[in-house]
């Protein structure tokens, strides 16, 4: 689709740099291109799809931005739109439904570094949509982890209020209240923190989500979210940038929204704009800096500052390395000196496999177990040569168990896990003996009894920590096989622990890709050197992280890691055949 010269600005902007490297990274180009097939779409009233560009809405909410006079510094300058912000502006009012003129975009997720123009961005979205929107008695959340961080977007439309004497007459400014209400419609903007639980009538027409990265839950999120289900047309605006916290719903938004782009999941009615380098960029070219940066990265005083804040990171290392690279470079990073895996790794090791790909194969379990509350969890591990490298791999199953009376109390007051969505997934079964309080080791024997039966597989060794263990010992024989006790020190575990970590990094780990509890366990493990002979374990960098399928995993690994895989013959494939039925045979008699 070619583009005229005439076109709306939106539009010629998405076209003149979808091919754009330099400038943008791939995930930005992807938003570029899906505007631009979208276009098509329209164009050809495709039936699928619903809804249409009308350039004059995009262009009135952009007019409206840069009529703004920036107060700050200086002062009485008059804002103008970088060509990104009125691609995004652009793009979350000119999108609408052809048939009812409602808008498209229903969330929005703006991931750019810090001094990107985020709480302006915001602030323009509040304006617009208390006073210029024709929506009347609206509600425009501003809302953060904290009340102070939930006023910065608001502070930011006060500024432009009170530095245009128009704006002053439509708006009336309560700063004891912490909230702008709108003269022309009666909305009102607030400020909210964490604590929401005493608004009545919570129905957000704009719900915004300042700095999301911050956020250790979806509280605030869920709480926008659900308070918009009965209104026509509304919008939750999430600005952030990237973090450390890789638990965190916003790096799961985050993921999930990169899918989207990708055409893995589809959204249309999540908007996305997200200004990150590419993973072949090196990091401290500051040529590339511009992709994550798009303010600064046009700025040559702005670049030679940051040149100098790149220098003092990489200098002092540390928390101002990692504060530079979430903020400055707009990374999602984790402590990579302790870290126990690299989450970039991990994730190339998720496939679509399970345990049916695994039928009759010999496996290790590795148990990892608990008294309490916490979880017990259980790992099958099964080593396999790779068909095409000749490469011997590993295909992790995890499960995890807990009592139910504790599954509660880990989720109001301790973990901020999501439970009870990894019970309903699968990943965790609720056992209910001892009044829901003490772990039910009965339980875990008869899902590993089960899974043997009905995949038919071969029990090499069960490798379990012996604390805890002497209540089920005795049935873990009946098994009848090999039975090793795993000492949870790094003298016995440093080898497992170095050969798992290695073999991730050359993704020879396998694991299916929807197990979330196992990935979150991976992430929450930490190396540690606990002995002065330099040998590692992994252990939990905070008490309300999860590492026990991790541990069970490494337990498993020790014994694995030495199991020798044998190369099927054809011979052999015909020998398991014939046995595969006459097994069939005899269960049937």
């Amino acid at each position: 689709m070619q583009i005229s010269e005439t076109t709306d600005r939106v539009t010629r902007f998405a076209e003149r740099n979808l091919h754009n490297k330099k400038e943008f990274g791939t995930d930005a180009r992807l938003a570029f291109k899906r505007h631009m097939d979208d276009m098509k779409k329209a164009v050809g009233n495709d039936p699928s799809f619903p809804f249409i560009f009308v350039p004059e809405k995009a262009e009135d909410i952009i007019e409206l931005a840069n009529k703004l006079t920036i107060a700050e510094g200086e002062g009485g300058k008059a804002f103008i739109c970088a060509g990104f912000q009125e691609f995004i502006l652009g793009s979350l009012f000119g999108w609408v439904h052809k048939e009812t003129g409602k808008r498209r975009f229903l969330d929005s997720y703006v991931q750019v570094s810090r001094q990107q123009g985020k709480s302006i961005l915001n602030a323009i979205l509040g304006i617009k949509c208390s006073n210029f929107d024709g929506y009347s008695q609206g509600q425009v959340y501003c809302t953060a982890t904290k009340s102070d961080q939930a006023r910065i977007v608001l502070k930011e439309i006060e500024k432009f209020i009170n530095a245009d004497a128009d704006l002053q007459e439509l708006f009336n400014i309560k700063d004891y209240k912490n909230e702008i209400t709108a003269k022309i419609t009666g909305s009102v903007i607030k400020a909210l923190g964490r604590d929401t639980k005493s608004i009545d009538g919570f129905r957000p027409y704009l719900g915004i989500v300042d700095e999301y990265h911050a956020h250790k839950d979806n509280q605030m999120y869920k709480l926008l979210k659900g308070g918009t289900r009965n209104l026509e047309q509304s919008l939750v605006s999430v600005i952030t940038t990237a973090g450390l916290n890789l638990n965190a719903p916003c790096y799961e938004l985050y993921q999930y929204c990169r899918r989207v782009l990708r055409g893995v999941d589809i959204n249309d009615r999540q908007f996305i704009y997200i200004a990150q380098m590419d993973e072949e960029d090196d990091i401290w070219d500051g040529n590339n800096w511009i992709k994550c940066c798009p303010l600064t990265g046009n700025n040559a005083e702005l670049m030679s500052q940051m040149e100098e804040d790149a220098k003092k990171a990489l200098s002092i290392g540390g928390a101002e390395l990692l504060d530079f690279m979430t903020k400055s470079l707009n990374i999602w990073v984790k402590d990579a000196e302790t870290s126990f895996i690299n989450l970039k790794d991990w994730e190339k090791c998720g496939g679509t496999r399970t345990l049916e790909d695994f039928r009759r194969q010999k496996a290790v379990c590795g148990l990892d177990l608990s008294s309490g509350g916490d979880l017990t969890s259980l790992v099958l591990e099964f080593p396999y040569t790779d068909k095409k490298t000749g490469d011997k791999k590993y295909y992790l199953y995890s499960h995890s168990f807990m009592p139910k009376r504790r599954l509660q109390e880990h989720m109001d007051m301790e973990d901020n896990a999501p439970y009870v969505i990894w019970v309903n997934e699968g990943l965790v079964t609720v056992t209910t003996a001892a009044s829901g309080i003490k772990t039910d080791y009965k339980a875990v024997l008869l899902h590993l009894s089960g899974l043997i039966d009905e995949y038919d597989i071969e029990l090499d060794a069960i490798c379990y920590d012996p604390s805890n263990s002497g209540a089920f010992l005795a049935d873990l024989e009946d098994f009848g096989c090999e039975l090793i006790e795993i000492t949870q020190s790094a003298k016995s575990l440093n080898d497992a622990t170095v050969d798992f970590q290695l073999e991730v990094k050359a993704h020879n780990i396998e694991y299916n890709e929807n197990n979330r509890l196992l990935t979150r366990s991976m992430n929450d493990a930490v190396l540690t050197t606990p002995n002065i002979y330099g040998n590692v374990k992994i252990d939990k960098n905070a008490q309300k992280h999860r590492i026990d399928p991790c541990d069970a995993a490494i337990c498993a690994h020790k014994k694995a890691m030495t199991a020798e895989v044998e190369e099927v013959t054809a011979d052999q494939s015909v020998e398991a055949y014939l046995k595969m039925f006459g097994k069939e045979d005899k269960d049937r008699q």
